[in-house]
């Protein structure tokens, strides 16, 4: 009785606080105590699991990761990453659309972060579309939906979120597998941007030219090192994860300063304030999500979570969709890395039990959680997206329809074709 309502007592307080707009973070950690006052543990556990959550070396990437990003996404990379994206796939039907596509492939690689390459590609793309003849609503959606195929291309800090909690699953197969996949959604958005251009007529930019190609190649060269000494330096294994993200970092300052010369010393300070501030959410949310999975392990909810799954059906296909389905939902309430934090120990086990590998995994829960930042009432990317179009978030959802139904088949294909993600690894 005393364990029913203890988990009743820490998920109720999480999600009354979260519909009271309580910063996620804090509701984690509130909810936590709470359950601990309740449960008479010494509140000193609950602080020392939050210490031991954030005491990792491999975290350490984490802010140079951000960081580089927001360098990258104020230097300069992103209109060249636009100006390379349109010399190669421009010409085609509906070339601006995919261009928004290929370009976000490019971008959310460097900066790892889907509401990041909304940001610095929506108030770019989404107008030049709309004057070249898009529907509005249309350049919104593509320009969000692609901005999730930046979560599975190298590098992402999610990865190294799940790598960290899921017990030190190697960062770099974690990259690698998440190439493949990456790609698998960038196409499938390509397809379905030429297929509504064809019906809507939209227009065709200029014809192929290889000198064009090549100077746009030239140009975006330097910033598209920085993700070539992250992968190859992670999968080599030459340096580790923490150490290619610094000298990455470094790379990207250097080339937004002195290459580019598109960065102040003005614009320095603003990323690096902004940086911190983004930092300092994701440890404090790692710190309270460690001390609520501490709380879930004590009062055994991942056991009760996998006989409930397996009550239902023992069929390796049931309990993948099941798991699939929950994330799903769990996505449309919560942003990525607290659902990384709390869900992986819980469903991780599940899904190793039926022969599925922790790295797949990885991908499958990160694909997941990137259609969650497009769903509402939570969806981060959505909110954002609905911001720089003045489009209800309401009316965007409505007309993703299609999209949603396009990513639901990438993971699924992901789900149940190993090979996708583990080909490459």
């Amino acid at each position: 009785m005393q364990t029913g309502l203890a988990i009743a007592i820490l998920l109720l307080t999480f999600f009354v606080l979260i519909i009271l707009r309580v910063p996620i973070a804090l509701s984690i950690g509130i909810s936590a105590i709470v359950t601990s006052l309740y449960l008479d543990i010494p509140l000193e556990m609950v602080f020392q699991n939050m210490i031991s959550g954030v005491n990792s070396y491999s975290l350490m990437a984490i802010p140079f990761f951000i960081l580089m990003g927001d360098i990258m996404s104020k230097g300069g990379i992103a209109k060249r990453l636009i100006n390379l994206a349109y010399s190669l796939v421009g010409w085609m039907k509906g070339g601006l659309a995919m261009v928004t596509v290929f370009a976000s492939m490019l971008f959310g690689a460097v900066s790892g972060s889907s509401t990041a390459c909304t940001a610095t590609l929506g108030p770019i793309m989404i107008p030049e579309m709309e004057e070249k003849g898009y529907d509005k609503q249309f350049a919104t959606d593509i320009t969000m939906s692609s901005s999730v195929t930046g979560l599975l291309i190298p590098p992402s800090h999610n990865m190294v979120i799940y790598s960290m909690v899921a017990g030190g699953v190697s960062i770099g197969s974690l990259f690698i597998a998440g190439i493949l996949p990456g790609v698998v959604l960038g196409i499938s958005l390509m397809i379905y941007s030429y297929i509504i251009s064809k019906k809507n007529n939209y227009p065709v930019g200029n014809k192929f030219n290889v000198k064009v190609f090549a100077k746009a190649f030239v140009e975006s060269i330097w910033g598209l090192l920085s993700i070539v000494i992250v992968v190859i330096g992670v999968t080599t294994g030459f340096i580790t994860a923490t150490e290619s993200a610094a000298i990455a970092c470094v790379w990207s300052f250097i080339v937004s300063v002195f290459i580019y010369k598109e960065m102040s010393a003005k614009d320095i300070v603003k990323v690096v304030a902004s940086s911190a501030k983004t930092i300092s959410m994701i440890v404090l949310l790692i710190a309270t999500s460690n001390a609520f999975g501490w709380l879930l392990a004590y009062l055994k909810v991942p056991a009760m979570v996998s006989s409930s799954i397996y009550g239902v059906s023992s069929n390796p296909i049931v309990i993948l969709l099941l798991i699939n389905l929950l994330l799903l939902i769990l996505g449309t309430l919560m942003d990525m890395s607290p659902i990384i934090l709390i869900a992986t120990p819980i469903l991780l086990p599940i899904a190793t039990s039926i022969g599925v590998d922790p790295v797949q995994f990885g991908v499958i829960l990160i694909l997941n959680l990137g259609i969650g930042l497009l769903t509402p009432p939570v969806g981060a990317t959505l909110f954002l997206g609905s911001a720089i179009s003045n489009i209800g978030f309401e009316k965007l959802a409505a007309s993703m329809k299609f999209i949603y139904i396009i990513m639901v088949i990438v993971l699924l294909l992901i789900t149940f074709v190993p090979a996708i993600s583990l080909a490459l690894v």
